[in-house]
């Protein structure tokens, strides 16, 4: 046989294989894959922390420095509550501080000219004792009254209302001007991250599980009728307590934090499994509105119309549910 003929046969043979190889990689066998029974319900937004900025000072609100949707971090200044009366005996003490002042210095005076007079002889010692007395008197009365305005000027720095803790500012329920008491709320501020709570009926509380992944609608409910889902979720904490026949369930999903607080959306949680028969989503042909999928008979291939349901990934490949036209252990060509 000539080198030509050799060559050709060669070739053949890899053809060949090639083409047994891809016949080969090219079918799926039609078996039960088990699917998580996702159910649909609505998902409300809510802040892992909702603390009140309290007024510290009664007074009257000279300034607000925010309003609804404000974003603010711990320590920022919220509002500013004055008390005129904190004006009022401030002034006093300092006026009392003066006189005390004026009068410390005349018995610090007399009490040095009694101590020279008491070395010469002329004054006993019992009236230098009485001007030394006087002058401690009078430098105590000093130190409470420095201390007692010290009290005052804190309270009056009191009067700045401090966020507790970095957020969104929800309500402020009040305005300038507002005469306000000790301890009343200036504002509500949102903080801590936002999550989804989520309220099942009481039948799903044994399936609901910590750490079930969920899947996420997309906002303002645009997707009502698509199952398509816009994010994933996780469900971190389930309360154990039933309420109204309901029990509650927190979902963690990342990107919420432009959402509002209240604000609802889809989720489908998982509260049961199925086996459902599914195929490649490449396998499924549609014509004229009819889907088809092509298997291998004894007699041959054959295009199968078939019925198909939710498409899923499974192990990083897309896959399609069958509903109707395929039995377990069936052989699907794939293209």
């Amino acid at each position: 046989m000539t080198l030509r003929g050799w060559t050709g046969m060669t070739l053949a043979l890899v053809v060949a294989t090639l083409l047994a190889s891809q016949a080969a990689a090219a079918e799926f066998t039609v078996k039960p894959i088990e699917r998580p029974d996702n159910k649909a319900v609505f998902g409300r937004v809510e802040s892992r922390d909702l603390v009140p900025a309290r007024a510290r000072l009664g007074g009257t609100i000279l300034s607000l420095s925010v309003e609804e949707g404000s974003a603010v971090k711990a320590g920022d200044v919220v509002a500013v509550v004055v008390d005129d009366k904190l004006a009022l005996q401030l002034g006093a003490l300092d006026a009392r501080l003066k006189a005390l002042d004026a009068e410390l210095r005349n018995a610090n005076a007399d009490l040095e000219r009694a101590q020279k007079l008491l070395e010469s002889g002329v004054v006993p010692r019992k009236q230098v004792e009485g001007f030394q007395t006087r002058a401690d008197v009078l430098t105590n009365q000093r130190v409470a009254a420095e201390a007692e305005r010290s009290v005052l000027a804190q309270q009056r720095s009191e009067g700045e209302v401090i966020a507790p803790a970095p957020g969104r500012v929800l309500s402020v329920p009040v305005t300038e001007g507002s005469v306000v008491m000790a301890g009343e709320t200036i504002a509500r501020i949102a903080g801590g991250g936002y999550f989804l709570r989520l309220s099942l009926p009481e039948r799903h509380a044994g399936q609901v599980k910590t750490g079930d992944e969920v899947l996420v609608g997309r906002r303002g409910m645009t997707d009502i009728g698509d199952k398509t889902p816009a994010g994933r979720g996780k469900v971190i904490k389930v309360y154990p307590e039933i309420d109204g026949g309901r029990v509650l369930a927190d979902v963690e999903v990342e990107g919420l934090g432009d959402f509002f607080v209240g604000e609802r959306t889809r989720v489908w949680i998982p509260v049961a499994r199925r086996q459902v028969l599914a195929v490649p989503q490449l396998a499924l042909v549609t014509r004229s509105g009819v889907d088809y999928v092509r298997v291998a008979l004894p007699a041959g291939e054959a295009e199968v119309p078939v019925i198909a349901g939710e498409r899923f990934e499974e192990n990083g490949q897309a896959f399609i549910e069958i509903l109707t036209g395929l039995r377990d252990g069936d052989t699907v060509v794939l293209p």
